[in-house]
C-alpha cells in the first residue's frame, strides 16, 4: 500500500470510496462526497493535503484537511480542519486510517501548519495527540459534545491564544 497525493484522476474513485463508507453511517446525510467536490474548487482546500491510500491500483482510503480559522476576541488563528477520513470497509481494522493520519499530520507539519480540529470519536483521535478543544478555549460552531470536538497542536503551545470559535471553510455551509 502507498499513501500519495490526490490527483484530478482519483475525484470520482475517491467520491464512490466516500459514498460507499457513508452510506451506512446512521449520522451522514449522504452528502460527504459532494461536501468534497466543494472543498477542492474552495480556497480552503490545500492540494497536497487531500490524500489517498492505493493498493493495487485502487484506492481504498482518502483524508482531507482544510484551511479554517479560530476566531476570538482579540485574535484570529489560523488551523485545519481534518474531514473527512475514509476508509474502504473491506479494509478498515487493518491500521489504513492511522497511516493515512499520521501522514497527513507530518505533511501538515512539513507544510508549516501548527494545529489540526476534528470532529470525531476521541477513542480513535486521542492516540494522535487530540485532545477536547473545550481544554484550549476552542468551541465548535454548533451543538456538539465536547469530547467529540477536538484538536491537536502540531507545534507547541500553537493553541495558547486560541480562545474562540472554530470557523470551517464555506463550503462545509456551517
Amino acid at each position: 500500500m502507498q499513501i500519495r497525493q490526490e490527483s484530478t484522476q482519483d475525484y470520482l474513485e475517491v467520491e464512490r470510496l466516500i459514498q460507499q463508507v457513508f452510506a451506512s453511517e446512521e449520522s451522514s446525510d449522504k452528502q460527504e462526497h459532494l461536501l468534497v467536490a466543494r472543498l477542492r474548487c474552495g480556497e480552503s482546500f490545500i492540494r497536497e493535503l487531500s490524500l489517498v491510500a492505493e493498493l493495487d491500483n485502487k484506492i481504498i482510503g482518502h483524508i482531507l484537511f482544510t484551511r479554517a480559522k479560530i476566531i476570538g476576541d482579540k485574535s484570529v488563528v489560523d488551523t485545519l480542519v481534518l474531514a473527512p477520513l475514509v476508509v474502504c470497509s473491506d479494509f478498515q481494522k487493518h491500521g489504513i486510517g492511522t497511516k493515512l493520519i499520521n501522514f497527513g499530520l507530518k505533511k501538515a507539519i512539513d507544510l508549516g501548519f501548527s494545529s489540526v480540529m476534528v470532529l470525531g470519536d476521541p477513542n480513535y483521535y486521542s492516540k494522535f495527540g487530540f485532545k477536547s478543544a473545550c481544554e484550549y478555549g476552542i468551541k465548535a460552531p454548533f451543538e456538539v459534545e465536547d469530547k467529540y470536538f477536538m484538536a491537536v497542536e502540531l507545534k507547541s503551545q500553537a493553541l495558547k491564544d486560541a480562545n474562540g470559535v472554530l470557523q470551517y471553510a464555506k463550503e462545509f455551509g456551517i
